[in-house]
């Protein structure tokens, strides 16, 4: 009986950047909502293959609370995932694609014994790429509350990640643990963070941030370059010398014209927001969305950015068709 071996390249997301020596595709999507089949992943994924992305990073969310009222009169609040783990899926598709996968790790909603559950799995199945993030506050709650026994900051989940990079784990007892090789990569937000008081005070944190471990950066969806390029520069001048990779996403929908400023905190440049307000329906706004991709993209490409970087949410159409026109 013979046997086919399958070979997977893990590559760090460092490597792929200085390997390619030029700007290179890659996105970032959603996994699919509890008992959806991954058939619906792979519908979202499978018209951007062609044009040959080099890591797809996965997103992850951390729990919500409902309350649930029991016929004896009891009410409880439980905790509950919309989505499955982002470990599980970032395997799949490096089997299935044999592309890196990268997967969201979070502060909240785990400790930190179950976050190196988490790395541990991704180090067996050879995914050495990560995006470490705090996450955002529990849906209903203002603030970040971090979940005790848990990583209060995305500071202490990169220094949580070096440790297992210098083979020090949690527990002492561990006889001869082997060091992992991660690559981390980090957020980074060319708006600044909405909790930042200003742009300067978050570059700081972001600095903070390379000086523990992180190795790239992924911005924040913006629609004004200049802000992305005095963002760039504003880094390299506090001393942030790490590649920053532009994170983009086509406006698609009447809706979204309201809700990407106050979901993301982000402002919309004059001339982009002049084209909206002309707009009627969702074809409308597409069509002005996709033009308006084409030409960030295409000036982004000449400043020699790393990958033009998109956030698909299991769409692929508007993205395609903005490839097609800038590789």
């Amino acid at each position: 009986m013979h046997y086919i071996c399958r070979k997977y390249f893990t590559l760090k997301i460092t490597d792929l950047i200085n390997k390619e020596g030029k700007t290179f595709f890659s996105f970032e999507i959603l996994p699919p909502l509890r008992g959806k089949s991954i058939d619906a992943l792979y519908e979202g994924i499978d018209p951007l293959i062609e044009f040959e992305p080099r890591f797809i990073n996965v997103t992850y969310h951390r729990e919500e609370y409902v309350t649930r009222e029991y016929p004896d009169g009891h009410v409880e609040k439980v905790s509950t995932r919309k989505r499955p783990g982002t470990v599980a899926i970032c395997a799949a598709l490096k089997h299935k694609y044999n592309v890196e996968a990268v997967p969201h790790l979070i502060c909240g909603g785990f400790t930190k014994e179950e976050t190196e559950y988490a790395l541990m799995d991704c180090h067996y199945l050879g995914i050495n790429n990560v995006l470490a993030l705090r996450g955002d506050p529990i849906k209903g709650e203002t603030g970040f509350s971090p979940t005790p026994g848990g990583n209060r900051s995305s500071l202490e989940l990169i220094s949580q990640i070096q440790n297992l990079n210098s083979a020090k784990y949690l527990h002492e007892e561990m006889e001869g643990p082997a060091a992992t090789d991660f690559c981390i990569g980090v957020s980074g937000y060319p708006e600044k963070h909405f909790e930042a008081p200003d742009l300067q005070t978050d570059i700081a944190f972001l600095k903070q941030k390379v000086d523990t471990g992180a190795d790239f950066v992924v911005t924040q969806l913006f629609y004004d370059n200049q802000k992305y390029f005095e963002y760039v520069e504003a880094c390299r001048a506090m001393g942030v010398n790490i590649p920053i990779i532009p994170g983009l996403k086509p406006i698609t929908t009447l809706k979204q014209i309201e809700l990407l400023p106050k979901v993301f905190f982000i402002n919309f440049p004059t001339e982009l927001k002049e084209l909206l307000d002309r707009c009627k329906t969702d074809t409308d706004v597409k069509e002005v969305g996709i033009a308006w991709g084409i030409k960030q993209a295409k000036e982004l490409l000449n400043y020699g950015i790393p990958s033009l970087h998109y956030y698909t949410m299991g769409k692929s159409q508007a993205v395609s068709r903005i490839l097609r026109e800038v590789f």
